[in-house]
């Protein structure tokens, strides 16, 4: 057996499907279907149901491929290391951050990390949590900075950050008419707000209003904080983004108010896939971040 064999049986049962995994694999559908046959003829066992409209794994193509995936990581992973020795570490991080604070504190850690480690490339997605959360349950990004809630199946996570909410209001907004420094729920509740699309951002919302005995008025819900301060300039209502909007929107068409004791807040946190083997440079980059955040996260 080699290790073509184990990666042409990878890409297959990834595909399931020949044509596809021929073309992924660059080569042609008749070498390929060969030389699966050719390991199932050594090991002696099917490893692929094969039929006119589909194909399937057996049972013991199943527990192959668990073997197989292991294999590819440890060859992966060992060549890495040994270029390593030479070279320093290398690879592709494929990184995924919602907004807010994540993007000012994962361009601080890479620039720490370059230091130390000037061959690592990276790739960057944005997104909201949902979306971020799904590419790294998919593999299509190794380590993300989300934000909290979320179901914790399948993922670990570190805690690093925490800020508070606070509300973008026009600047023309009756709601100023009170000279306070900071604004209340019950002040918020008769106006028409802009709240994140996540869909948990709603029932968490609702629940800051609980006791007014009303539920918030949502006119829009937006993925992207630009979006919300473009909306709260053509006066369609106050907006309710963490605080790190100060650092973005600097305008006098707006006016960000903090909310009163106790104030709400919003928890970041990094996440990676407890089911998939990280790259020695994901592996090396989520040791560095831990070094870097020993201390308490702490409130903005």
């Amino acid at each position: 057996m080699e290790l073509r064999h184990i990666r042409y049986f990878i890409a297959v049962a990834e595909e399931m499907n020949f044509s596809r995994a021929a073309e992924k694999l660059c080569i042609a559908q008749p070498p390929l279907s060969r030389q699966i046959m050719d390991l199932e003829d050594e090991l002696g066992v099917k490893l692929i149901n094969r039929n006119k409209h589909a194909i399937s794994l057996t049972d013991e193509g199943v527990l192959f491929r668990q073997y197989a995936l292991q294999v590819l990581d440890l060859v992966d992973h060992s060549t890495a290391e040994v270029r390593e020795l030479k070279h320093g570490l290398q690879g592709m991080i494929n990184l995924g951050t919602v907004e807010g604070n994540a993007p000012r504190l994962l361009a601080n850690w890479i620039s720490g990390f370059h230091n130390k480690n000037p061959h690592v490339q990276y790739t960057l997605w944005n997104g909201n949590s949902d979306d971020v959360v799904q590419r790294v349950m998919n593999g299509l990004c190794e380590v993300a900075v989300i934000m909290e809630p979320h179901n914790g199946v399948g993922l670990n996570s570190i805690p690093i950050y925490t800020e508070k909410w606070v509300a973008i209001i026009p600047n023309s907004h009756p709601i100023l008419k009170s000279k306070s420094e900071k604004i209340t729920m019950e002040q918020l509740v008769d106006y028409e707000l802009i709240i994140p699309s996540r869909e948990s951002r709603l029932s968490e919302i609702g629940e800051w209003f609980v006791d007014t005995s009303k539920a918030p008025k949502v006119r829009c819900k937006v993925a992207h904080v630009l979006s919300a301060y473009e909306l709260v300039r053509q006066e369609l209502g106050i907006a309710i983004f963490p605080s790190s909007v100060k650092n973005i929107v600097n305008s006098d068409d707006v006016i960000i108010k903090e909310f009163e004791d106790p104030s709400p807040t919003v928890s970041y946190i990094l996440v990676w896939n407890k089911h998939k083997t990280l790259s020695h440079a994901a592996s090396e980059f989520i040791k560095y971040i831990k070094d870097q955040n020993k201390e308490d996260s702490f409130i903005l």
